[in-house]
């Protein structure tokens, strides 16, 4: 059967397309209206392709060959800060096509370029006519980042295959009805409802089975075997309140965070009416993963000496690992990190505490910089501190040496588990760090007051903390103080704002991405640093309480009428920041060691490259937003 030239020519268009996102997972109807109805252009070098004043744009135009340089028009340090270049399989201008207006950027090829247009009312056709379409055009980033993830799950297919996916629903882990009795039943009654279920838990709900409270197995000795309780007492009067609870939609590795963080391990599952719907076990969830949350979290609890916390940590990064291959987040990946290394921390300092007179003193751990902003990655090293509270009568130069040994034997015992001690020694046995709540406010108050280049890189490492252990309150004392010293200094905020621009993201002119000598990025210096340090002179401008980076940026974009969809598109481009270096850090890997957080953008795959660089530009764009915030 021939071919006619135009079947070859919309062949040859599908077949291109079908080489990029979101093209190649688009519907087969959707790719053949597309392929049929898109037309090539040729446009020499230094041609405009579409500018503002054109209005409204007629085309959806995809790049096939060539470059295109796409920059935002306004003053010439604007217009140098907005540049960015365009290659083959990408597309503009989405936004001003979706809400029908005129572009806000100019497009040139830098090149001798071949574009794809497609026309306006038939590029809104194709959004409704294809779902998968519509989610890149008005999710720009999250659909390429579900693509990456995907693409990354197929890599480790066959070890996903042997694990359990922490993708899956809670509902679909739930295999039995739910076992259950009411508060007014004895304990003997709910013993013997354990028993014949062969279950390690009860639930206790109301009429409506929406729960109130749990009993465990290891609950029964401490509350009811050897206090002797007479069995015929309500379960009300020794159930747990308020047990921990998510909805069946809620994913694994959600269950596995918030068991990681509380401790704890059964989640009740509960349906849209917030009805009982069954429960999940740590057994439940990594019983076909060798190395699990149950024996991580039992070796952290259990361990009573260095050598099982050694061992601990060495199963956090292995944990981790296997979930970089099941394709879970990186918001999630950190969290789960980071709650596990508390959990080891907070067992470090309980071991030490044995050997130290510091019975009824106040005090709070405090960590850090990534630590600080739940942020860790496979690769950190220790950043931490100590408040305290000298109590009235006490020699306090004895005390804090006392605090300081305290601290000593903490960090070495970090280092020993796989943290680093801080080259910089920013460490709580350092005794410019070991101070009391008066002594951190005047050290703060003074970096605000003279904030020289030292001062700011200080704000930008201490700024950043949470308690880890002990009494939170210092910790809020401290953060309310801070908050209110700051949101009045315009000059500090300002001269904090001219410091986090000193780093622009590594896009190219001409090139997608400008790189070292080496031929790689640094991923924490150029990347994740720019998002990090906007976020936080947002959370101080507008006295906002969290640490951590997203939570900063959802926050403080509220206060300040920051559209949730350019929220949104910040923070994924965060989250596959954070994913390439997590990917990057392996187990034999050396903390800090050369190369931990560098990258090769050549030697990504082309969705990656794109995702990359749609990242970068996030960061650019918040940085742009700083600036003309400051006048910079």
């Amino acid at each position: 059967m021939s071919v006619t030239a135009p079947e070859m020519l919309v062949g040859a268009s599908s077949d291109f397309l079908k080489r990029f996102s979101p093209f190649n997972g688009m519907e087969p109807q959707a790719l053949e209206f597309l392929a049929e109805h898109a037309v090539l252009a040729f446009h020499a070098k230094g041609s405009e392709i579409l500018t503002p004043e054109t209005g409204q744009p007629k085309y959806f135009h995809i790049v096939q060959r060539g470059k295109v340089q796409a920059r935002q028009y306004g003053p010439a340090s604007v217009t140098d800060y907005t540049m960015m270049t365009l290659g083959p399989g990408e597309c503009f201008p989405i936004g001003a096509l979706s809400a029908q207006r005129p572009s806000t950027n100019a497009y040139v090829a830098v090149e001798d370029s071949f574009v794809y247009q497609l026309p306006a009312e038939d590029f809104l056709r194709l959004m409704q006519m294809s779902p998968v379409f519509h989610v890149f055009c008005t999710q720009y980033i999250a659909s390429l980042l579900n693509q990456s993830r995907q693409q990354l799950q197929a890599t480790f297919s066959q070890r996903a295959a042997e694990q359990q996916t922490m993708t899956t629903p809670l509902g679909q882990l739930v295999k039995k009805a739910p076992v259950f009795v009411a508060p007014e039943g004895t304990i003997r009654f709910a013993c013997e409802r354990m028993a014949e279920m062969r279950v390690g838990c009860i639930v206790v709900a109301d009429a409506e089975q929406r729960p109130v409270g749990i009993l465990t197995q290891s609950d029964l000795l401490p509350r009811v075997v050897l206090p002797q309780l007479d069995l015929q007492r309500p379960i009300g009067e020794v159930m747990t309140h308020a047990p921990h609870a998510m909805p069946a939609s809620a994913s694994a590795y959600d269950a596995a965070l918030e068991m990681a963080t509380h401790g704890v391990r059964h989640l009740l599952v509960t349906d849209s009416d917030g009805k009982l719907a069954g429960v999940v076990s740590e057994r439940d969830l990594f019983t076909l993963q060798r190395i699990g949350l149950q024996q991580v979290r039992a070796g952290i609890e259990g361990a009573e000496d260095i050598e099982s916390l050694q061992r601990a940590s060495r199963d956090i990064r292995q944990l981790a690992l296997n979930l970089i291959a099941q394709g879970v987040g990186a918001e999630q990946l950190t969290l789960f990190i980071s709650a596990l290394n508390d959990a080891l921390t907070r067992r470090i300092i309980e071991l030490a505490v044995a050997h130290h007179d510091i019975y009824g003193i106040r005090y709070a751990w405090l960590a850090f910089g990534s630590e600080g902003r739940h942020e860790q990655t496979l690769s950190s090293d220790q950043d931490n501190g100590l408040i305290y509270e000298c109590p009235p009568g006490t020699d306090q130069d004895a005390l804090k040496r006392r605090l300081v040994a305290f601290a000593k034997e903490i960090n070495d015992n970090l280092a020993a588990c796989g943290f680093p001690l801080c080259r910089g020694n920013i460490m709580a046995s350092n005794p410019d760090l070991c101070l009391t709540l008066d002594e951190w406010k005047g050290r703060f108050g003074d970096w605000i007051r003279e904030p020289d280049p030292q001062a700011l890189l200080n704000a930008t490492i201490f700024f950043d903390y949470r308690v880890l252990c002990g009494d939170e309150r210092l910790g809020d004392q401290l953060r309310g103080w801070l908050n209110r010293a700051v949101k009045g200094n315009a000059t500090f905020l300002r001269m904090m704002a001219a410091n986090a621009l000193d780093v622009p993201p590594p896009l190219g002119r001409i090139r997608d991405f400008v790189v070292d000598d080496d031929g790689t990025v640094d991923l924490k210096k150029s990347g994740a640093r720019l998002f990090v340090d906007v976020a936080r002179i947002q959370a101080l401008r507008t006295g906002i309480a969290p640490s951590s980076t997203v939570q900063r940026l959802r926050q403080a974009g509220t206060k300040l009428g920051i559209q949730a969809e350019e929220t949104a598109a910040l923070i994924d481009g965060f989250h596959f920041i954070q994913l390439l270096r997590l990917r990057a850090q392996h187990l034999d890997t050396e903390h800090d060691a050369p190369g931990d957080n560098r990258i090769d953008p050549d030697a990504l795959n082309e969705l990656d490259r794109r995702i990359l660089k749609e990242a970068f530009r996030q960061a650019r764009k918040l940085q742009l937003r700083l600036k003309l915030d400051y006048q910079l």
